[in-house]
């Protein structure tokens, strides 16, 4: 208990240079526990001037950094995973805490950050090694060599649904390539993420390679537009994302952008049932819904929509839901304040324009952020329910007569992030699974991701990928070396 004491109660929220100093900002950040909204902590907010001098820091350490030995810096990743590790009982009650994750899904997000660490340690182990890969050009009229080089200085901006794995995702790569980082976290969700900068000082993490502020948009806009940085990650909803895109255009910076998605579940008539309420469940229902790869429309073919919907309706009525410290919690609340807002008055909306709940349909009349697991039958296709990201556990379901349909309807979207099959003729599936337009597809399995998956969207869904060696690349530049033979 005292470890989370500790991370509670703390007054740090800047890490700069190597160590923590005070943040300028006299604004504070509430973070809550969304259970029960009582305040975890108040803590002292970022603002544009902290942002500055984390990405003068971040230059001035990129020069160190990127010449020291791949090999070298893979040490210092493993450093990570071990710090993490090593506070996973009081990481994994914060996140159940501040984020109101059940036990189950916070252990994972923990693991899942852990594990990301060590894959990048993995691959930094090689970079040097690959590096001046010969080519020969014009049957020997030329020999060039091929280098890829860490692209600089970068800003990381991370959401409030994810805290630790999603900073993973962006921290191991660009540090592993040589880059140096500025990170903003989340106003909602900062405690856990402030561990990076505890875990820098103790693995001796020479000062400014990893920069951490805690702060909410102004710091956001800061990070977009501070000159020594070279690249942009972001993770978040579309319309940030946008705002992001334009912040940089003028210099025509590289970005990558995780944005949003309204991905659809086919299940086929040949489906065991048993298998596709279990992914259908946790494609919609998995951190309450508030996750960009939330399969939440359903897509099903007409004979088994009857007995899919019988048996999804009832496992759904019989979803535990409560506080993470409660008995056999399966399913917590809605992290934030708007989020949950936002939600009522989307299932407010849903109720005026006569969408039939099958289930839920409502907040649940208790204390806490807690929205009812929702399922909406035959949602009509031009419906905000239906075609728009919601960020919750809402569920929107259609009926098809065949594969044809059902493709089509899937692909019927702005957003293309993941998708998922259940079926059960395996050549359908697959065949189905290479016609969807998303970044990543899942067959007849729930949703998992792995740290060499490539993770990323098409369409409106985001720019880039990340995770795998595709998420090492997004933080290189390739350079091509000619010369005469």
């Amino acid at each position: 208990m005292s470890a989370l004491r500790d991370l509670i109660g703390r007054r740090d929220t800047l890490f700069v240079d190597g160590g923590w100093q005070a943040a300028s900002d006299e604004s504070r950040l509430v973070v809550t526990d969304p259970s029960d909204e009582t305040v975890i902590a108040e803590i002292p907010a970022s603002g544009a001037g902290d942002i500055a001098r984390a990405a003068q820091a971040a230059a001035r350490a990129w020069g160190d950094w990127k010449a020291r030995p791949s090999a070298e810096r893979a040490g210092y990743l493993r450093g990570f995973a071990e710090g993490l590790r090593a506070r996973r009982a009081a990481l994994v009650e914060l996140q159940m805490r501040n984020n109101g994750k059940p036990r189950v899904e916070a252990e994972i997000d923990l693991d899942d950050a852990a594990a990301t660490f060590d894959y990048y340690a993995g691959l930094a182990e090689g970079i040097d090694a690959a590096q001046d890969a010969p080519v020969v050009h014009a049957g020997g009229l030329h020999r060039g060599r091929v280098r890829h080089e860490p692209l600089g200085p970068v800003g990381l901006i991370v959401p409030w649904n994810f805290p630790l794995v999603t900073s993973a995702w962006k921290i191991a790569p660009a540090l592993a390539a040589g880059c140096t980082a500025v990170l903003k976290l989340s106003e909602a969700t900062p405690l856990a993420e402030l561990v990076y900068g505890d875990i820098s000082i103790e693995i001796d993490l020479p000062p400014g390679v990893l920069n951490i502020a805690a702060g909410g948009a102004e710091a956001g806009v800061a990070v977009t537009t501070a000159p020594e940085l070279r690249k942009v990650s972001f993770t978040g909803s579309n319309m940030i994302g946008a705002q992001v895109m334009a912040a940089l255009a003028p210099r025509c910076l590289p970005l990558s952008l995780e944005l949003g998605g309204k991905s659809a579940i086919v299940v086929f008539d040949d489906a065991d049932i048993e298998r596709a309420v279990d992914c259908i469940i946790g494609g919609i229902f998995f951190n309450a819904g508030q996750i960009c790869s939330a399969t939440s429309r359903l897509i099903m073919e007409r004979d088994i929509a009857p007995r899919l919907t019988e048996a999804l309706v009832e496992r759904t009525r019989t979803l535990q839901v409560g506080g993470p410290f409660e008995d056999n919690t399966e399913m917590g609340p809605i992290t934030t304040e708007a989020q949950f807002e936002r939600l009522r008055e989307t299932l407010a909306r849903a109720r005026m324009a006569g969408l039939e709940a099958l289930v839920g349909g409502d907040a649940l009349d208790r204390e806490g952020r807690f929205i009812a697991p929702t399922i909406f039958r035959d949602v009509p296709h031009a419906d905000p329910v239906w075609t728009e990201e919601l960020f919750g556990p809402v569920l929107a379901t259609a009926t098809v007569a065949n594969t044809e349909e059902a493709v089509a309807l899937a692909n019927a979207t702005r957003f293309g992030l993941v998708g998922s099959v259940v079926g059960g003729d395996p050549e359908r599936a697959d065949a189905v699974a290479d016609q969807l337009e998303a970044g990543q597809v899942w067959v007849n399995t729930p949703q998992v991701v792995y740290p060499d998956s490539a993770w990323g969207g098409f369409k409106q869904s985001g720019i880039g990928r990340e995770l795998g060696p595709w998420g090492l690349a997004a933080y290189q530049g390739v350079k091509h070396i000619l010369s005469e033979s």
